[in-house]
């Protein structure tokens, strides 16, 4: 049996699994909400309460651990734990609890992802643009079978575009779309400086992951705009709704409570990357960071050979 550990700027994420009749099969799964890179990149520090919101996580993260006869553990930090001046502190005081951390780049997160995205798809000649949009970084990979013709890595993310530009709780819905065009305008800036080598990519269809863009894939399938994908003119349409709902506090169908405070900069980011990549639907993806990290530790023969030529750290062996 195994264990992934993937922890995020947003939140951390625990998958136990194991290989079975050729496929890995989810035995347990926990997230949390730490947003452990709230304020990193202004500050330039993971806050001391955030800090040991993490390390409180991490030590439940172990006891589930103990509960299974887990042999092996990856647990890999993402853009926090490239960017916090205090990322090293963190990771020793895990390491006493138990659990070693490794910080792999934006490449090799990447390179992750795409492996975690096409495990849950059938095989095609078709090329795809696959994205993830996370909570410090968005990965943006084009491949074709189990080979990647592009691997990128951009520092925009959900929590750092809140930080950005929605830090005020309370403002009325006129200066909240305000920002919310800001937010797209730079978000195109990011994303546009990256368009050429897209362009030349060439793919076919587009899939999407990571919390942010499952929360905007149930909005607008309970808006009426169809299931697991995405459209920019549901987008486009749903703008004013989502502004209202942030600031009068009102409900919005198909928004989760726990990730209201990212809904106006992850509607951002995606409406920047569908209008600088000319991107008129999503498809939404389940599968990503932590199932290509659980496709790794078991060696699985789909993606083995593009994962071993990344130089992605060892995995850890679980001790009591």
């Amino acid at each position: 049996m195994y264990a992934c550990i993937d922890l995020g700027s947003n939140s951390f994420h625990l998958l136990i699994g194991e290989w079975e009749d050729g496929r890995i099969q989810i035995i347990e799964r926990l997230s949390e909400k730490v947003q452990l890179g709230g304020n990193v990149n202004i500050n330039g520090y993971i806050a001391p309460e955030t800090f040991e919101r993490g390390q409180s996580c991490l030590r439940r993260f172990k006891l589930l651990m103990k509960q299974y006869p887990v042999k092996r553990y990856w647990a890999l930090g993402t853009n926090t734990f490239r960017i916090a001046n205090n990322a090293e502190e963190f990771i020793q005081a895990a390491k006493v609890k138990g659990i070693d951390i490794s910080v792999i780049s934006g490449a090799q997160e990447a390179v992750l992802i795409y492996a975690g995205v096409i495990t849950a798809l059938p095989l095609s000649e078709r090329r795809r643009l696959i994205v993830d949009i996370g909570g410090g970084s968005t990965e943006i990979i084009v491949g074709q079978k189990h080979d990647r013709v592009l691997t990128e890595s951009l520092i925009i993310g959900s929590v750092s575009w809140r930080d950005r530009f929605f830090r005020s709780a309370q403002q009325k819905s006129g200066i909240i779309l305000e920002h919310m065009d800001l937010g797209v305008a730079a978000a195109k800036q990011v994303f546009e400086s990256i368009s050429p080598s897209i362009e030349r990519a060439e793919w076919d269809e587009t899939y999407a992951s990571s919390g942010t863009v499952k929360m905007l894939a149930f909005i607008c399938e309970a808006h009426g705009y169809g299931e697991n994908q995405i459209q920019l003119t549901a987008l486009h349409n749903l703008k004013g709704k989502i502004a209202k709902c942030i600031a009068d506090g009102s409900n919005l169908a198909g928004l989760k409570q726990r990730r209201r405070d990212l809904l106006l900069p992850g509607w951002c980011i995606l409406v920047g990357l569908m209008e600088s990549y000319k991107v008129e639907t999503i498809n939404f993806s389940a599968t990503a960071l932590r199932e290509g990290m659980l496709d790794f530790m078991v060696k699985n023969e789909k993606t083995l050979q593009a994962l071993e030529t990344s130089q992605l750290p060892e995995v850890s062996f679980a001790k009591g």
